[in-house]
Parts: C-alpha cells; structure tokens; sequence
C-alpha cells in the first residue's frame, strides 16, 4: 500500500475514532476528549511492517485450520446490499445464515449439534421485513442488521436518517450499521457508538490490515483508559478463507481472546462465506468441490 493510501485511509479512520469519545467516562473533562485526539501519532513503517507480517504468516493447518475457519462463519455478517435485491435472494441469504455449512460437512467434523451459524444477516431497511419473515420461518433467532442512516454516503437530512433507523427497528432489525455524517466529525459534534467498522464496503478501497492496526490499537487504548470494550468490524473485500484467518489472528494478537466473541467483532462480508465451505470441504474429503457439490455457496 502506498503512502498516499495510508494516509487517506489513516485520516477516514480519525473521522470513525471520533466515535469513541463519548465512551471517556469520568474523571475525564470533556476538553480532554480533543487533547488525547490531537495527541495521537503513527508510525506508518511500523504499521505497514506489522501488516505484512501478519498476511505473509503460515497460517495454522489440518484440524486447526478447520476449527478456526468454523469460527470465523460464527462471526460473518452475511450480507447483500445489491440494487437487485429481492425477498427471494433474501430468503436464500438467511437459510444460509442458519445453515452456512453442508449438514454432512459438519456431522464428519462432529460438530453437528453445534448451533453454527453466522453472527447476523444485513440486508437495506427496505428488505428487513423479509430477512425477519425468513428467519421466523427456518427457526432461527439470528438478528437482522440493518445498513440504515443514508447507506453508503450518510448524506441526508437527520429527520430521514431517524425515520430510517425507526422504521428498520419496526421492522424487526435489532441491529444497525449507522454511516456517521463526516460533517459532524469535521465540526467536532461527536457521536458515540458500540462498533467502529472500516468502511461501508462500497468504497475503492475497504477493510485493509495497516489501518485495522490503527484501528483496533485505538480500541485497545480507549479500553485501558476507560475501562469500555468497544467491538471492532472490518468489511469490504474480504472473499478468502485465508484472509479470515488472518483477521482472526491480528484479532487475537492485538486485542485478545476477550475480543473473538460476536459481541465485539463481525466480519462484514457476502462472498467469504463460500470459500470458507469450499475449505472445509477440501478438509474433510479431499478434494475441492466442483460447483454443484456446494449449491448453496
């Protein structure tokens, strides 16, 4: 990644950290807030040697591989933000949030009786109802997320942004991914949040390691600092299941195994999950599956 990259990735980062200050809790004056900002430095050759040393690490094998990889299904927001989004390609979508590994797949690794399924589905208000209706149907309680608040830019006004959240949650979203108004950040009004993600995913360039670092070592200062855990999910071309492993690893690495529980980290991802399965498969049989062996990857 270039310089010039980092950078302007580096300053969209400062612009979602803003999101954190309201976490500070006392005996931290209010002024502090923009002082601990104004102090924050980067040592970019550092962050991009530890990013490259995390992608170019031998990733675990065999059995571990395969336990690993069924842990990072648990942590997938399984998503479809297309223009063409239907009810139908919902419903595909949330059976396969309940069910994201073959049956047989599972029963040879013995864990068939183990619940897996994907953290969430996230799918545009207008189609929530849908992702509930789908869910309701196949018996399962995973929560629907929702990319409200003006997706992908967070550009309208805040009478719609709000009235996009209620009618998502009216809907049955339990969650929402909310795109702050860059404006705000820039005029120093700042919001508090739960999660910071790196992108929308519509973006040129989205979840990358170099900012991750940044990213989730903020986290870890604020942690230290106020006691608050505040969860961390990168998404946007994230396809493959080695880089899942990779994700999990800098996780664990950086923040702990406090931080490897769905409450505190997703992976926002909509292709991912298909390679995942495709390496499980390869795992227990193998061979790599031709299409028709995976139908509904």
């Amino acid at each position: 990644m270039s310089a010039r990259n980092l950078g302007t990735e580096l300053g969209s980062f400062l612009e979602c950290f803003s999101c954190l200050l309201s976490h500070l809790v006392p005996p931290y004056p209010e002024n502090a807030y923009l002082s601990w900002i104004s102090k924050i430095q980067v040592n970019q050759p550092a962050v991009l040697r530890r990013a490259e040393q995390i992608q170019a690490r031998r990733m675990v094998k065999k059995e571990w591989q395969a336990a690993w990889l069924l842990k990072a299904v648990t942590f997938i927001d399984l998503t479809t933000l297309s223009g063409d989004d239907t009810s139908s390609n919902v419903q595909r979508l949330c059976y396969k949030a309940k069910y994201p590994i073959r049956e047989d797949l599972l029963k040879a690794l013995n864990v068939h009786d183990k619940g897996l399924t994907t953290a969430a589905v996230c799918v545009y208000p207008a189609r929530v109802c849908d992702a509930v209706k789908a869910l309701k149907a196949a018996g399962s309680t995973i929560p629907v997320a929702s990319v409200a608040t003006g997706f992908p830019a967070g550009q309208t006004h805040l009478k719609t942004r709000l009235e996009e959240i209620r009618l998502a949650v009216e809907d049955g979203a339990t969650e929402i991914d909310v795109v702050i108004n860059r404006t705000l950040v820039l005029t120093g009004q700042w919001e508090g949040s739960d999660f910071i993600k790196t992108s929308t995913g519509k973006e040129t360039v989205n979840a990358t390691f170099p900012v991750a670092i940044v990213m989730l070592r903020a986290i870890r200062d604020f942690f230290w600092k106020t006691g608050n855990k505040i969860g961390f999910k990168p998404a946007g071309g994230i396809r493959s299941a080695k880089d899942s492993l990779a994700w999990l690893s800098l996780i664990k690495e950086e923040l702990g195994d406090e931080w490897l529980t769905p409450e505190l980290f997703r992976i926002g991802a909509s292709t991912l999950l298909s390679d995942i399965e495709r390496q499980i498969y390869h795992h227990v049989t193998g061979r790599y599956a031709a299409y028709h062996d995976l139908p509904m990857s």
